[in-house]
């Protein structure tokens, strides 16, 4: 589907290392110098889902293809990127094609990694990205003010409805607060959905903190937490150097007992991935079969034909209907054919609404 979350955060918090954790399909230099990632990494990241595994055992077949995200691993932004400090520019510009923002924060000490702004401080680093998002934000939204206010006064009903909307916006970037934060009904939306505002899109903070307060957390990670909690926020905490250090391991047998030895029971990027795809509103179904169990992503909230276009648009534009068997059902039956006998397999039609984990099969005609 293309969705993409893009890691940022200032320079030299752990954005590469998370990302080289996290991505199956690209390895960023990390590096301890200011701007480590000038183009942005592009990693292909299998979002874990023991789901699949268990279609798998049953099936057996020939392959199993997890769904996947697409992680963008962005420069590292300064104080004054909205006015084209540092390589502000491109980071704004590499932000604005993501869907949405996995937010490092530096929460440890370390004499040896650079740090540009002083004291360790998540909440004030937080809150240097906020501003220059926000700033850029209002620069956008005076731009297009300035563009629709002559159609507005003309008289023209869409440029009004639309102007009302941005001025809305200004009043709540001038005081300091970020897009997603302001309460606009799905009309409103609609309006500015091609301004593609960077404080719009959703966050998921990560608080990279010391080896010691992997599993408890520390005080920069807790006032990071308390400093989020007004916008409803996720805070994933997490140790960014043990990740990387686990996802190296090809042995699973080594990786297991690495994990053991820092008493986790799955690596904390699987928390992350998870929280990102929930984050962007998605949500998966199965397919199973001999030669494929697939796992395919949908938007929550998408019908039967839209859900069959991710497959291929020929499944949309011809959908006749779909076999539907909850994925509960078939771990208790164990095939689709005890699933029919048992009157387990449904048909469904248009307008059903696919939940998180149908296992489906769509018939079609074009």
């Amino acid at each position: 589907m293309g969705l993409k979350a893009g890691i940022v955060g200032l320079p030299n918090v752990g954005k590469s290392t998370l990302f080289n954790a996290v991505s199956n399909s690209a390895k960023a230099q990390a590096s301890n110098y200011r701007f480590c990632t000038i183009e942005p990494n592009v990693g292909l990241v299998d979002v874990p889902d023991e789901r699949i595994n268990k279609l798998a055992e049953l099936v057996q077949p020939q392959r199993t293809v997890p769904t996947q995200i697409e992680i963008v691993d962005i420069a590292g932004l300064v104080r004054g990127a909205s006015k084209g400090e540092g390589l502000g520019n491109k980071f704004l510009a590499n932000i604005r094609e993501v869907d949405a923002i996995i937010h490092v924060i530096r929460c440890f000490e370390d004499e040896n990694v650079l740090r540009e702004e002083g004291a360790i401080n998540p909440v004030g680093d937080k809150e240097i990205i906020d501003t220059e998002l926000q700033l850029k934000d209002l620069e956008t939204v005076e731009k297009k003010i300035q563009r629709i206010e002559k159609q507005a006064r003309a008289g023209e009903a869409k440029a009004k409805a639309e102007l009302e909307v941005l001025l809305k916006c200004k009043a709540h970037l001038e005081q300091g607060k970020s897009i997603r934060g302001l309460d606009l009904n799905s009309a409103e939306l609609e309006q500015i959905q091609d301004s593609f505002f960077l404080t719009q899109k959703k966050v998921l903070y990560v608080a990279n903190v010391d080896e010691g307060s992997m599993h408890t957390g520390n005080k920069y990670s807790n006032a990071l937490i308390q400093s989020v909690q007004s916008e409803g926020a996720e805070v994933i905490v997490m140790n960014n150097s043990i990740e990387a250090q686990i996802s190296e391991m090809e042995d699973p047998d080594d990786r297991q007992l690495f994990m053991e030895e820092y008493h986790m029971k799955e690596p904390a990027l699987n928390r992350l991935i998870r929280h990102t795809y929930h984050l962007l509103n998605l949500q998966t179904y199965f397919t199973a079969g001999v030669q494929e169990v697939r796992a395919w992503t949908f938007h929550k909230g998408w019908k039967a034909p839209q859900t069959a276009g991710v497959i291929h648009t020929d499944f949309e534009k011809g959908f006749i209907k779909a076999e539907v068997i909850s994925f509960e059902d078939y771990i208790t039956f164990k095939t689709e054919a005890a699933c029919r006998e048992a009157g387990k397999l449904r048909i469904e039609g248009k307008e059903y609404l696919v939940k998180d984990g149908d296992v489906m099969h769509f018939r079609f005609n074009v």
